[in-house]
């Protein structure tokens, strides 16, 4: 793939049927055994699988949770692509808005900041790991382990 066809994966193919609620055509942008990891700051990875095994969870988990809570918005990409290893990062500002029946309608719009990195063989998302960051998520950042003051380093 070259550059234009990255971006449009990402953007209107991956991300425009996240943000359309269309989870057969989201899942059609990956492989058959495409793996996704989601690392949110010191919380354990989250692994999903296209083809999972015993104990594992399919990609569409992630969406189904998502699509079925929140209506998702993704603007001001950035991409950094290497086209000689069919690979390319992103960064983008995403925002949930949940939806009125979800249990999550109280808590208001949120936002975040996000960087995903993708691996494609052929023209499908083959690996992906999404970092996320979520600004607001309250409460005193003292004690948090990815909050401030930040540790004083042991000698």
């Amino acid at each position: 793939m070259q550059r234009q066809q990255f971006i449009d994966l990402v953007e209107q193919r991956y991300f425009g049927n996240v943000s359309r609620g269309d989870l057969p055509a989201i899942c059609a942008c990956f492989t058959a055994d495409a793996v996704i990891t989601i690392l949110h700051g010191d919380n354990p990875p989250r692994v999903m699988k296209g083809t999972p095994g015993a104990n594992e969870i399919h990609i569409s988990e992630f969406w189904r949770h998502l699509c079925g809570n929140y209506a998702a918005g993704f603007t001001d990409f950035e991409h950094f692509i290497d086209e000689p290893a069919q690979r390319c990062a992103a960064t983008f500002n995403v925002t949930l808005d949940p939806l009125p029946n979800s249990p999550y309608a109280g808590r208001g719009l949120l936002r975040l900041r996000n960087c995903n990195f993708f691996w494609v063989k052929g023209d499908l998302i083959d690996r992906m790991t999404v970092y996320y960051a979520n600004p607001d998520s309250g409460g005193d950042a003292a004690g948090k382990p990815t909050g401030y003051p930040p540790v004083t380093p042991r000698r």
